[in-house]
This record gives structure tokens, C-alpha cells and sequence, in this order.
């Protein structure tokens, strides 16, 4: 049985793969500017300044956008966190060094865009907003130690780090691509889709590097890294888990397809592990091929949860329009 490399030797191993990675993603990545994106003549002062403040009916963003929005901008927010998860995993040296304080500085434009989006354009009560950042923020996040709370401290190891926080980050960040594209979408307004694109093109970049350096995790250690990646998988939350009305806000997404189950599955796991060749490798041993067998049924009872939860919100967006509809009469 192949020992589990300590968190020291995954990061010297992988180092040139990293540092590959870091020029491809530079040779790669666009600049653009969080100024360029936002309709500033929309603007005006709030009451602080001598205007007025926020009322509902300013906002032209349907409920659905306005939850999608606010869940993307303070997962985003939350920056400061993902930073010292990576940073703690990846080391300030060599070109992990290079990507922490690139990535970081990129993600940063994603939160200044959304939130002045917002405000200039009165899409939701920036005081609520506001109330919700500090709460987000204080509590922070950090996706392994939230593992180590669902699973139990002893089923991961100590020196996981590093595995487990680029699987986990591969994942959200497709997943968080998919989230922006379609909240794009859902907004009604040209200007917001396209700055939401302008961050999920971001998004995917990113994935793209984190994806590339579990694939190398995997070659290097398998049985390791299938363990972090059938884990990640099975224990998976979004980051913005902790947030206020994650709840409310997350069913109101998936009832109206900003992200759902089907798409987490068909458009975020299926792909990264099809990627990975995780059911067509051969260099797995025992520890690993039993975690793939796992991590086979729990698919196949996804899938099951798709079915179920497909037919749920069929009945509850009929239920929808019977309500709308009776609505409609009785105003008419």
C-alpha cells in the first residue's frame, strides 16, 4: 500500500506543474477593468448625501435575479477566506506564491463589479447587503474544516490539506461559472450579462488551473487524491453555505434553473471526472478502487436525486402558474 505524501512533498513534487500552469493561465487571461461594466449614469445619491434612499420599486431585477445576484456577490465577498485557505495549502513560495496573489487579485474584481453594479443601479437594498456581507465575512469559510465536521476529524488526514482544497476549489469554481453565466441570463438587462460573463470567463480560467493541478495530484498519488475527490464530492456545499437566506435564496435558484442539481451534476462533476479519466484509470490501488466504487453509487443515487427533484419543482412551478393565474383574474 503507497504511503499518502506529506503536504511538503506534494508541493515540491508539483511544482513545475505549477509553474507551467501559472504562465499558461497569464498567457492566457484578459485584463478588463470592474469601471468598464457598470451604467455610472444610472446613479445617484442616497439620503446620506442629500437623495434619497433605496425603495423596492427602484429595483428592475425580478426576485429570482435578486437572489442570484446577492448569493453570487457575497460568495464572493468571502474572498478574504478562500485566500487563507489556498495560501495556507499552497505556500507563499515559487510559483504558488505567484498564483495565490494572482488568483486573489482577480477574484477581488469579481465582488467590486457586482457590488457597484448593484448599487449604482439600485438592484437591492444596499443596507441589507451591507448587514449580510458582515455576517458572511465574520463567519468565514473553510472547506475542510467544514469536511472534517461532516465526516469526522479522523477520516481526513491532517496533512490533507493541500488535496483537498484543489479538489474542492476545481469543482466551486465551474460551479460558480455556471451560477454567474445563468444568473446573467435570468437579470433582463444586456449590461448585466455581459459583465457576468466578463466573470464567469474569469471563473473558468481558473477552474482550468486548479483542474490541471488535481489531474497531477492524481498521477503523482492516486489513491490519495481519489480520496480528497470522492470526499469533496460526496460532502459538497457551496461556499456560500453560511450566508444569510442561503437557504431561501439557493431553492429559488434551482426552482428556476440558475443552478440546480441536474446542472451540478451534468455540468460541474460528470465533466471534471471524465477529465480526470477517474473511471478508466488503472493505477489505482485497492484504498483507491474501493473509493471509486463509492463514489460510483453515489452518482448513480444523484442521479436518482435529480429525477426526484425534477419532478418537485414541476409540481411547484405548475402550482405557481395556477396561483399567478387565479391572481390575474381576480385583479382583471
Amino acid at each position: 500500500m503507497a504511503r499518502n505524501l506529506t503536504q511538503l512533498e506534494l508541493l515540491i513534487e508539483l511544482e513545475p506543474i505549477a509553474e507551467a500552469n501559472v504562465d499558461r493561465h497569464l498567457s492566457m487571461a484578459k485584463t478588463w477593468h470592474p469601471h468598464d461594466y457598470v451604467p455610472w449614469d444610472a446613479g445617484r445619491n442616497f439620503a446620506a448625501m442629500g437623495g434619497a434612499d433605496w425603495d423596492p420599486a427602484q429595483s428592475q431585477l425580478s426576485e429570482v435575479a435578486k437572489a442570484a445576484m446577492i448569493t453570487n456577490l457575497l460568495t464572493e465577498d468571502n474572498l478574504p477566506s478562500y485566500h487563507r485557505e489556498i495560501s495556507d495549502n499552497f505556500s507563499q513560495d515559487g510559483p504558488w506564491g505567484t498564483w495565490v496573489g494572482r488568483w486573489t487579485a482577480e477574484e477581488n474584481r469579481h465582488g467590486i463589479v457586482l457590488r457597484d453594479y448593484l448599487v449604482v443601479t439600485r438592484g437591492v437594498d444596499p443596507e441589507a447587503l451591507e448587514q449580510a456581507r458582515m455576517i458572511h465575512m465574520t463567519n468565514g469559510y473553510n472547506a475542510t474544516q467544514l469536511a472534517r465536521k461532516r465526516i469526522g476529524t479522523n477520516a481526513i488526514p491532517s496533512a490533507a490539506g493541500f488535496m483537498f482544497s484543489v479538489a474542492y476549489v476545481t469543482f466551486q469554481e465551474l460551479a460558480t461559472r455556471v451560477s454567474h453565466r445563468n444568473t446573467g441570463k435570468v437579470c433582463n438587462d444586456p449590461i448585466a450579462d455581459r459583465m457576468l460573463q466578463r466573470i464567469a470567463a474569469d471563473e473558468n480560467l481558473h477552474m482550468i488551473f486548479y483542474r490541471n493541478m488535481c489531474a497531477a495530484a492524481l498521477d503523482l498519488s492516486p489513491d490519495q487524491a481519489m480520496e480528497a475527490i470522492t470526499h469533496i464530492i460526496r460532502e459538497f456545499q457551496m461556499p456560500g453555505a453560511g450566508m444569510p437566506n442561503f437557504r431561501r435564496n439557493g431553492v429559488l435558484m434551482a426552482k428556476h434553473g440558475i443552478y440546480d442539481l441536474r446542472q451540478h451534476l451534468e455540468e460541474v462533476v460528470l465533466p471534471v471526472l471524465k477529465k480526470w479519466n477517474i473511471f478508466e484509470r488503472n493505477d489505482f490501488g485497492p484504498r483507491g478502487d474501493q473509493l471509486r466504487n463509492e463514489l460510483g453509487v453515489f452518482l448513480d443515487t444523484l442521479h436518482e436525486d435529480v429525477r426526484k427533484f425534477e419532478e418537485q419543482r414541476d409540481r411547484s412551478l405548475a402550482r405557481d402558474a395556477v396561483r399567478a393565474e387565479r391572481a390575474g383574474a381576480l385583479i382583471g
